[in-house]
């Protein structure tokens, strides 16, 4: 059987037994988590989120880059047309983890790597690549001193270790 068969079948059965008509385009705990694509970070898994709790962008490495400003504003739009003001109510979760693939492309293609960030190639290391401790710090302060991301959310941030399945806090929740 291939893959899209097995969606389609893994769909009826999500349709029939979990689909969730009620539930709104806002997230109900006023939270957006920004992740890794990697499939062993799943937001919704690792932190045992509901359907519906919280609004999920996930790129390469989980990381604060011109693109996911974009991202954000957009999403400031979509949630005014749904009726509600993104304000200091809401969180900003930073999620990033331990062993992250974005590391092999630091040291095999940081030329791929530096424009993805928003640098140039001699400031990569800037943005702690290697380090997810110092890249979620960075990641969490570059949100905070944004003019409108900053004033607009609490905002965190987490590491996730994939030998261990915990979090750990590395920013706390401000402001």
């Amino acid at each position: 059987m291939d893959v899209i068969t097995q969606f389609v079948q893994r769909n009826a059965e999500f349709a029939e037994h979990g689909f969730h008509q009620e539930l709104k385009i806002i997230p109900s705990l006023k939270t957006l988590i920004i992740g890794c694509v990697d499939p062993r970070v799943d937001p919704m898994d690792i932190l045992k989120l509901q359907p519906g709790e919280a609004a999920i962008i996930r790129n390469v490495g989980g990381r604060v880059n011109p693109s996911l400003f974009e991202t954000l504003k957009i999403l400031s739009t979509v949630s005014k047309a749904g009726g509600v003001e993104v304000g200091k109510d809401w969180n900003l979760v930073v999620l990033q983890h331990t062993q992250c693939g974005i590391n092999g492309c630091y040291h095999n293609a940081p030329e791929l790597l530096a424009p993805y960030m928003g640098v140039p190639l001699e400031q990569l290391d800037t943005k702690a690549i290697t380090d997810p401790y110092k890249a979620v710090a960075i990641d969490v302060e570059a949100l905070r001193a944004h003019p409108v991301v900053g004033k607009n959310f609490t905002i965190s941030g987490l590491l996730y270790d994939v030998a261990t399945g915990l979090i750990e806090t590395v920013v706390p929740p401000a402001a």
